[in-house]
């Protein structure tokens, strides 16, 4: 009998509410200079704008408070496209819920 394949995670919207996993710390290493995603057993070195936008994922902000926060300091990037499929991205690896 074939495996079930896993539930699929609702769309990332302007009213999601993005949060770290519980298993995930995300930590400034002063060495590097740079964010850092810590998990059992691996760590993720991030650019500095993945950790910033990760760094917003507080489970209060929506989607949309996030665009907004980034906005101020890049007001034209494409942040309405680059930010939900991003998090997007980073909730199918599992590093947030």
């Amino acid at each position: 009998m074939p495996a079930e394949p896993a539930p699929a995670m609702a769309a990332v919207t302007d009213d999601t509410r993005p949060a770290l996993a519980r298993s995930v710390l995300l930590r400034y290493d002063r060495v590097r200079r740079a964010e850092l995603l810590l998990m059992p057993e691996r760590a993720v070195l991030l650019s500095p704008e993945a950790g910033r936008i990760l760094r917003l994922c507080d489970g209060r902000r929506t989607v949309a408070g996030i665009i907004a926060a980034l906005a101020a300091d890049h007001p034209d990037a494409p942040l309405d496209r680059d930010v939900p499929e991003f998090i997007d991205r980073v909730r199918a690896e599992g590093w947030l819920q």
